[in-house]
């Protein structure tokens, strides 16, 4: 199964440190978190990555290379202007073949074991797959609701739910008839759950989303410390 590793976002929240430096090549534990998830993904036996790029690309492609330091190969999709999550990956189609792929957002950090999704094909042949986890403070109602056969569902008004970490497994189908260009992601996720065929896990570890320098420093400083790691298989 190949991954790929969603790289091209601006990082509007996090100037100016995003000024000069790609949100991805950040550092956490004096890592970039595009590093964190390669080693994790490495590890884990996902050894055909593809990495999206656009906002200051070459910075991402100087440092992670071809991937052979981490016993990887890496491939990547240029965007002229990041065309969001769905755009991107539609993007990169090419480069990620015929069969399920994980996905993960390169501005999160998560104790996720991917070895789980190795191999993993969601449970129709145009559908998906998500690693869903508590609410942050900055998001306290969620995203989804995850029902206890494992089905997403949607959020019904003034419930609390669970938030979508940025990791996920998709179907080429999952994408089919969607134009190319800019696209977020929500409105395909809506649309699999309306058609009951969006599989979901909840992962009760360590995750966050580096959305502002606050969290960037806390994150950082945890991980530091020692009082988090990744468990990469």
């Amino acid at each position: 199964m190949k991954a790929m590793i969603l790289a091209a976002g601006v990082g509007e929240r996090m100037r100016p440190l995003t000024d000069h430096t790609p949100k991805p090549l950040l550092r956490v534990g004096d890592i970039p978190l595009i590093e964190h998830h390669i080693r994790h993904l490495g590890q884990a036996g996902f050894t055909e990555l593809v990495i999206n790029v656009s906002h200051l690309a070459q910075q991402i492609i100087d440092h992670c290379g071809d991937g052979r330091r981490w016993g990887v190969s890496i491939a990547y999709s240029s965007e002229e202007q990041p065309l969001e999550t769905a755009g991107g990956i539609l993007n990169a189609m090419a480069l990620l073949g015929d069969e399920a792929f994980l996905v993960v957002n390169g501005d999160i950090w998560i104790d996720y074991p991917f070895i789980k999704l190795a191999g993993r094909h969601p449970r129709s042949t145009a559908s998906a797959h998500l690693v869903m986890v508590g609410n942050p403070p900055q998001h306290p109602q969620g995203d989804f609701w995850l029902d206890t056969d494992g089905w997403v569902r949607e959020l019904r008004p003034g419930a609390t739910g669970l938030t979508y970490a940025g990791v996920g497994v998709y179907t080429p189908a999952f994408f089919a008839g969607m134009q190319s260009g800019k696209m977020p992601l929500r409105p395909l996720l809506d649309a699999a759950i309306a058609g009951g065929w969006l599989s979901g896990e909840y992962h009760a570890g360590r995750w966050q989303d580096v959305g502002t320098p606050e969290r960037l420093q806390a994150l950082d400083a945890m991980v530091s410390a020692g009082l988090a790691n990744p468990t990469y298989v």
